[in-house]
């Protein structure tokens, strides 16, 4: 079985009534990327979960279609749609059938965090058998290692945990953190979720690394004070947590955040500041990590 890609450049303005007009002239799916994406002028787009930020000023608008769909007609009624008579050029490419798993999977590589920490899909072989190697494959949960806000508290926890801490993984994802927490020596590791579904990925990711780590929602976790407490969030949900996070953690105890960007990270620092001295621990592309003690 084949495909038929379609790729057609549009404005920020046209890219999202096009991939409507597409989808209703039969296409299966329709993507939008930067037109410039791997070049210079590549613009990079973030938001908040339900933030819509906008399309680049230059997209490429992707459509699929089956291999006998008629291209050029679907293309000039979406056109027509948008009241627009004349169909810019666009580039057809056959996709044909492949085994999507294996393709998946190589897009996946052993990660090294530090020289004695990876993360290595369950597919690959331990490039250093004698790391600290974190088995992770991609799933339903956020935090495989590849984002740089993960690596950057991967990071920390590598250069700070040094045997018996009590650990909370606030926000824990696919769990990642609270499992290298365990890894690296902390005695007790704690993770929670408002997703049940990531709360029940993070309990089978530490099942498969062999480690003990109590991964509950929120409303279950224990009223113990944690050494360290790590948030990967974003920033207004860090914002908005910051008691709750401030208040689970002991006195001199470490708060680490991630999940901020350069630009956001005054903001979380103020929001933290009456308790935490919070500094900028670590830059990755346009992310930091913010690490700081409890004040006394």
């Amino acid at each position: 079985m084949s495909w038929l890609s379609v790729a057609i450049h549009s404005t920020a303005e046209t890219a999202e009534p096009l991939s409507d007009a597409l989808l209703a002239e039969g296409a299966l799916s329709v993507t939008v990327t930067d037109a410039a994406d791997g070049a210079f002028r590549e613009q990079p787009i973030f938001g908040e979960p339900g933030e819509f930020v906008g399309f680049w000023n230059e997209c490429v608008v992707t459509a699929l279609f089956e291999s006998n769909a008629n291209v050029a007609n679907s293309m000039e009624q979406a056109y027509l749609t948008l009241e627009l008579k004349i169909v810019p050029p666009f580039t057809i490419t056959k996709v044909e059938e492949q085994d999507w798993v294996r393709l998946t999977q190589g897009q996946f590589e052993p990660i090294e965090v530090s020289p004695r920490l990876w993360i290595v899909p369950t597919w690959h072989q331990a490039p250093n058998p004698d790391a600290i190697n974190l088995r992770l494959d991609p799933g339903r949960a956020f935090g495989t290692g590849s984002h740089p806000t993960t690596l950057l508290c991967l990071r920390w926890l590598d250069r700070h945990i040094r045997g018996g801490e009590t650990v909370l993984d606030y926000g824990c994802g696919s769990g990642i953190l609270a499992i290298a927490a365990a890894k690296l020596g902390a005695a007790k590791v704690i993770g929670t979720d408002i997703d049940p579904v990531s709360v029940e990925v993070a309990r089978l990711n530490a099942a498969d690394n062999n480690v003990l780590a109590d991964f509950q929602l929120p409303n279950q976790v224990q009223n113990d004070l944690a050494d360290v407490t790590v948030a990967n969030i974003l920033a207004n949900p860090l914002q908005v947590l910051a008691e709750i996070i401030i208040g689970k953690t002991r006195p001199n105890g470490w708060i680490v955040l991630s999940g901020i960007l350069k630009n956001q990270a005054i903001s979380v620092i103020n929001h933290y500041r009456h308790a935490v001295d919070l500094k900028i621990d670590g830059e990755e592309s346009d992310w930091v990590c913010l690490a700081g003690n409890k004040l006394p």
